[in-house]
């Protein structure tokens, strides 16, 4: 299979270079017509090979957890930003058949129900909690922070964007009772409540999110306004002021995205608000990568906005307002990968080398599909009555800007 993949780098690289050591100890060098990284790695097996010419969007990533594809005189970092442009650009013939067929069977995969949704989640938000302390901010946001100016910390971008979230939320008097779909570790219902002093429900289907959002809550005396629930949204039966859900939409799934609005529609009082806070990408609706899908985020999607808006535009909700983030997140996931690379050794004894090698390409992955590949983060702001926000965003700068002062304070 060497002399496949030989074929198939020759086409693929188009943008820096690629040095490539065989298993048998022959090298090729294949430079890219454009600029860019230039870097190079060595394949230490024959079945490395032959999964790499066979399915190479999904043998990079198990051959590099397997450690038989190892970066060569050069960072993992380095081999990404070479191999990701030529990924965006297209150009091996075996994942461009593939990946054709992963796109139109999207439509034939199995729904995401209740009990393979729970599943899908504790795939990933059931791992060890420590492993999450290790790299997430003092709040653990597992999700995108917002850099109001670009040398905040970590943590003060994670205080950013549930500030901005709640300014969204129209928060505009205590008592009013709001759904946290999708609550993770409890960070932002705990901080609704305590700063503006409404009373939150956060719903997780992570059983060790759920332990630890409720210590929390018992912890900062909080109780009495924060509750939280291993629940599917889809079976609960009561209404909120407002619904607020960060980092959920990924994992509904395509063929599900109307009924999820339709759900938001069932769950919002007539004259509440809705803020959903999504990666998304920007150019039009594409496919996950197979690796990501198996290894990272069963069931997950990054959803584009038409395919999104299309869906929302069937359900009578009113899309008030629209705000797209760019990289964003590509910070984030800097600021997670050097914590993560600090706190290497503390991972490898919670698992082992093999985890190690898999959750520092995903970090890397990410962070490059966001600065390389078109992907970004998207709130939508819903209503179900036309009158239910004001009619311009003046009151969102305002509620921030009061809030901010108090946080700074």
């Amino acid at each position: 299979m060497k002399s496949v993949l030989d074929a198939l780098l020759k086409r693929f690289i188009y943008f820096g270079s690629l040095t490539v050591t065989y298993s048998d100890g022959t090298q090729r060098y294949y430079p890219g017509e454009k600029p860019g990284r230039k870097s190079a790695i060595r394949i230490l097996s024959s079945a490395a090979e032959r999964a790499l010419a066979l399915k190479p969007a999904l043998a990079f990533g198990e051959e590099y957890m397997n450690g038989t594809v190892v970066p060569d005189g050069c960072s993992l970092e380095d081999v990404m930003w070479t191999l990701m442009p030529n990924i965006e650009r297209g150009g091996l013939l075996s994942e461009d058949i593939s990946g054709k067929l992963r796109y139109v069977s999207r439509v034939l995969r199995p729904l995401n129900s209740l009990k393979r949704s729970r599943t899908n989640v504790a795939h990933h938000y059931d791992l060890n909690g420590s492993l999450y302390e290790l790299f997430l901010d003092k709040d653990r946001q597992y999700s995108c922070a917002y850099f109001e100016h670009d040398d905040m910390s970590l943590d003060d971008a994670q205080i950013a964007k549930k500030r901005h979230i709640a300014a969204k939320l129209k928060l505009d008097h205590a008592g009013l009772e709001v759904l946290d779909i999708g609550c993770g570790w409890g960070g932002m219902a705990l901080t609704l409540a305590r700063d503006y002093g409404v009373k939150v429900t956060g719903i997780t289907l992570s059983v060790e999110q759920l332990q630890v959002a409720r210590q929390r809550a018992k912890e900062e005396g909080l109780e009495g306004l924060v509750s939280f629930e291993l629940l599917d949204y889809r079976t609960l039966n009561r209404q909120f002021d407002r619904i607020v859900s960060v980092g959920m939409f990924e994992h509904v799934g395509v063929r599900q995205y109307e009924s999820f609005f339709n759900h938001i529609k069932r769950l919002l009082r007539p004259e509440g608000v809705a803020v959903i806070h999504s990666i998304g990408r920007m150019d039009g609706p594409g496919m996950t990568n197979p690796w990501i899908t198996k290894y990272i985020f069963p069931g997950g999607y990054s959803p584009a906005l038409s395919e999104t808006l299309a869906a929302l535009e069937q359900t009578g909700l009113w899309l008030t307002d629209c705000e797209v983030w760019r990289l964003h997140y590509a910070k984030t996931l800097a600021h997670w990968r050097v914590r993560f690379e600090t706190n290497k050794d503390k991972v490898r004894a919670l698992y082992d080398e093999r985890f190690v090698r898999m959750f520092e390409l995903y970090l890397l992955a990410s962070e490059l599909a966001f600065r390389i590949q078109g992907h970004m983060n998207f709130q939508l702001q819903i209503t179900r009555d036309i009158e239910a926000v004001p009619l311009t965003r003046d009151y969102m700068f305002v509620a921030e800007q009061a809030q901010r002062a108090k946080d700074e304070a």
